[in-house]
């Protein structure tokens, strides 16, 4: 065994490890942190492949602002020291079938198609990755690329709504009271 195989080995158990880790630990600011780190391996994992460029992006796009993202909501909804309910019995056995169907599912894959290692050097630099991701003919990726800008945007509007919905001075929450405390009233009376 080589040691580039060794490397690929580490890296791949430690974001799998991390991202069993990050489904299933109970408290919600764990598993953010646990997603954190699974994302770190992945780009670790494209350091080894030598595309540092997808590797920076890895980390400031999904490392640098989705965790980030998800951490600072966890901390708008006051949701952070709260343990996550235990996932009934039949959602468990239902993810479990859907993961052994993954794993089988990929072994068949691998097994019909090969899928063996070409001659080529992997030769992407900046200027080409730049000028496909900004093209809008044929090959381009500007189309998604606004598209997952705008579905940010919207998830960050989800959130400060979210957040503003659950504050204790908000009228939406000093309505609810206001409901409760007549409720009451009315079954005393």
């Amino acid at each position: 065994m080589t040691a580039s195989q060794i490397i690929f080995y580490i890296l791949s158990a430690f974001i799998l490890g991390t991202a069993i880790l990050s489904v299933t630990t109970r408290k919600i600011f764990r598993a953010a942190i646990w997603l954190l780190f699974s994302l770190i391996g992945v780009a670790g994992l494209y350091f080894w492949l030598e595309v540092e460029f997808i590797a920076a992006v890895q980390i400031v796009v999904y490392v640098g602002g989705i965790v980030v993202l998800i951490i600072f909501s966890i901390f708008l909804t006051e949701q952070s020291g709260k343990e996550m309910a235990k996932a009934p019995l039949v959602r468990t056995i239902a993810s479990v079938l859907a993961v052994l169907f993954g794993f089988a599912f990929t072994y068949l894959l691998i097994h019909n198609y090969g899928f063996r290692a070409g001659d080529k050097k992997f030769d992407w630099s900046v200027s080409k990755i730049g000028s496909q991701m900004m093209g809008t003919g044929e090959g381009g990726y500007s189309l998604p690329f606004e598209v997952v800008s705008i579905l940010l945007l919207a998830a960050m509007i989800g959130c400060i709504v979210i957040a503003i919905k659950n504050q204790p001075g908000s009228p939406a929450v000093s309505q609810e009271n206001d409901q409760t405390k007549n409720s009451k009233s009315d079954e005393n009376a």
